[in-house]
């Protein structure tokens, strides 16, 4: 079919996390292979984050912001693209470092 532009809409959403790395990397390889543009609908702003370069966050069935992913993600003006990256958890680098001692890891 030779697709041009593909529409995903959470394709990785319900996968195992090892075969949503491996859907992600074949759509990347596919994307500089074929030339194919996604639009990728997600609410996984890691995963957002990983796969586009733009971005736009939708509230209410309208896009309440747009732009350069990482402008975007590091500089969030509505309230609700503010929600979004609170409820993203961020790993405790302590946590890690706390449970690596206790098995005897260094």
């Amino acid at each position: 079919m030779n697709p041009s532009f593909v529409v995903a809409d959470e394709p990785t959403s319900m996968l195992d996390i090892s075969i949503r790395t491996g859907i992600i990397q074949l759509m990347e390889e596919l994307a500089g292979r074929l030339g194919i543009s996604y639009l990728y609908i997600t609410h996984d702003l890691a995963v957002a984050r990983c796969m586009c370069n733009l971005i736009a966050v939708m509230y209410l069935s309208k896009i309440v912001e747009m732009g350069d992913m990482e402008e975007v993600l590091q500089n969030p003006v509505h309230p609700y693209t503010k929600a979004l990256l609170s409820a993203v958890p961020v790993p405790d680098s302590r946590n890690i470092k706390e449970s690596s001692r206790h098995q005897g890891m260094k």
